[in-house]
């Protein structure tokens, strides 16, 4: 059964490069598994906030537009019952998912 992207997680996919919006787009078409988008371009000092809080290690993230204004990242989340959940097995469906 097709996964339903919130309006929220289509929302966070504005500005990232259209090739990653379609494979997330296929991908909750083809997973059985309920996923999420909790991030998608960012800026430098939302990066800055993020490794210095530890979430992330570098400040050359793809999340941030390249020179062509695009994004070419995203995150992800597993969703159960409505509820975020972080179950490493779920990960792995959504994963395969993108790959196909």
């Amino acid at each position: 059964m097709p996964v339903q992207l919130t309006q929220a997680s289509l929302k966070r996919l504005e500005g990232v490069h259209s090739d990653l919006v379609k494979v997330v787009k296929r991908a909750a078409e083809i997973t059985g598994q309920a996923f999420q988008i909790t991030e998608g371009v960012r800026t430098l000092s939302r990066q800055r906030e993020l490794v210095k809080k530890g979430a992330s290690q570098t400040l050359k993230s793809r999340h941030i537009p390249a020179a062509n204004g695009l994004g070419h990242a995203i995150d992800v989340v597993a969703m159960i019952g409505g509820r975020v959940s972080w179950e490493v097995p779920l990960y792995h469906r959504i994963s395969d998912a993108f790959k196909a």
